[in-house]
């Protein structure tokens, strides 16, 4: 098993930044990948940014220039940087684990969430 633990969500105004961070414990070693999803009201829960244990990375269109995922291996934990943010990156935001790939459905562990709000 792995545990997600979230943290860094909070309330900003449009044009903001704010840091997710997500702190993985336990089965670590059988994680390949890392990666966050949001889910905003009323919508579908959808891949933001993901990272593999080499380093590659992929992000949703809506968030590319904007958002970087990072990784500390030796502390086990994912980062998303969120710059200029929009009243629509409005979301709870879920860290994600697999053993192969966050990008794909069924996901193998997920966080608890933390909610981004964005004034305008």
């Amino acid at each position: 098993q792995v545990q997600l633990v979230e943290s860094g969500g909070g309330l900003v105004q449009a044009g903001g930044s704010l840091r997710l961070s997500c702190a993985a414990s336990g089965n670590i070693f059988s994680i390949n990948a890392m990666g966050w999803y949001r889910q905003a009201p009323g919508k579908q829960r959808e891949l933001v940014a993901g990272i593999t244990r080499g380093g590659s990375t992929n992000y949703a269109r809506s968030v590319k220039g904007r958002f970087t995922i990072s990784s500390d291996n030796a502390k086990n934990t994912v980062y998303l940087q969120m710059n200029s943010l929009k009243p629509e990156d409005t979301a709870v935001y879920y860290c994600a684990a697999d053993r192969t790939s966050v990008a794909t459905g069924g996901v193998d562990y997920w966080g608890k969430g933390t909610l981004v709000t964005v004034s305008s």
